[in-house]
C-alpha cells in the first residue's frame, strides 16, 4: 500500500468559493426564484468524487458559511448540508454507477431533501410558509447537474485532484 499525497485542495476550495459567490450574486426579481443551490451541487459532486476528503464536516462548514452569507438562522443550512453529505457518503458507490440522467433524478431528491429540512426549520421558528416557487431551485439544479458534473470532473482530472 502506497500513500500518495493529497493534491488539488485549492481546486476544491475554489469550487466552493465560486459556488458561494454564485449564491450571493444579485439577480433580477424574476430570476431569484430560479437560483439553483450551487453550494449543494458542488458539495454533492466532491462527496461523490472524493468521499475520503469531502464529507459531513465539509458539508457542515459550507452550511455555516451559507448561513452567514444569507443571514439565516445559524446552523439551518449546516444541518441540511451535513445530512446531505452523509446520505451521499452512504450511497456514493451506487450513485457513481448511475448514468447522468439517473444521477440527475437522485440529485433532485437530495436537493428536495435539503429544501424540506430548511422548511422544517422555518416552521419550527414560526416563519411564514414560502410560496410555491420555493421548490423551483431543486428542479433547476437537477437540470444543471450534468453540466456541473462534467465541468467539475474535467477540472478534477486536469489538475489531478486526489
Amino acid at each position: 500500500m502506497t500513500l500518495s499525497p493529497r493534491r488539488g485542495g485549492l481546486i476544491i476550495l475554489l469550487s466552493f468559493a465560486i459556488a458561494l459567490l454564485l449564491t450571493i450574486l444579485p439577480l433580477p426579481d424574476w430570476a431569484q426564484m430560479l437560483r439553483p443551490q450551487w453550494y449543494t451541487l458542488v458539495l454533492i459532486y466532491w462527496t461523490l468524487a472524493l468521499p475520503q476528503r469531502v464529507g459531513v464536516g465539509v458539508g457542515w462548514l459550507v452550511g455555516i458559511m451559507v448561513d452567514v452569507l444569507s443571514g439565516t438562522l445559524l446552523g439551518q443550512h449546516a444541518l441540511s448540508l451535513a445530512l446531505i453529505a452523509y446520505i451521499v457518503l452512504e450511497l456514493h458507490l451506487r450513485i457513481r454507477l448511475f448514468p447522468l440522467w439517473q444521477q440527475s433524478l437522485t440529485i433532485l431528491v437530495l436537493l428536495l431533501t435539503e429544501k424540506l429540512l430548511s422548511l422544517w426549520v422555518m416552521g419550527a421558528l414560526s416563519q411564514p410558509t414560502p410560496p410555491l416557487s420555493y421548490w423551483a431551485p431543486p428542479l433547476v439544479g437537477m437540470l444543471l447537474w450534468p453540466w456541473i458534473f462534467i465541468i467539475l470532473r474535467d477540472l478534477r482530472r486536469k489538475f489531478q485532484v486526489s
